[in-house]
């Protein structure tokens, strides 16, 4: 689950991405989520939100607060009609350079 929300500290607009108690229950689901805020927390580029925290509570749960990017998601996208094949094309290729960074 990803939420909206509002960093009043530092006043900016914040993505909270929750990761159910249940999915954290499995050691390789922890170790992942672990691996993974530290690997997205190391870079920086455009087109690579950027971590500003991750954490878990006691009672299982665990956050990544990233920076918030606006935006139609994907299933919103393509609900109203999808993508030309440029707009596919072009979207695959700012893919691929962020997987390829670093």
């Amino acid at each position: 689950m990803v939420y909206l929300a509002h960093d009043t500290k530092l006043d900016r607009s914040v993505a909270i991405k929750s990761l159910p108690a249940e999915v954290m229950a499995d050691p390789k689901a922890r170790s992942r989520f672990s691996r993974d805020a530290w690997l997205l927390a190391s870079q920086n580029h455009p087109n690579i939100a950027t971590i500003y925290d991750a954490f878990q509570e006691a009672e299982g749960l665990s956050y990544l607060i990233l920076e918030y990017v606006p935006g139609q998601t994907l299933a919103e996208r393509i609900a109203k009609g999808g993508f030309t094949l440029m707009a596919t094309l072009s979207i695959a290729c700012e893919i691929v350079e962020a997987f390829s960074y670093g």
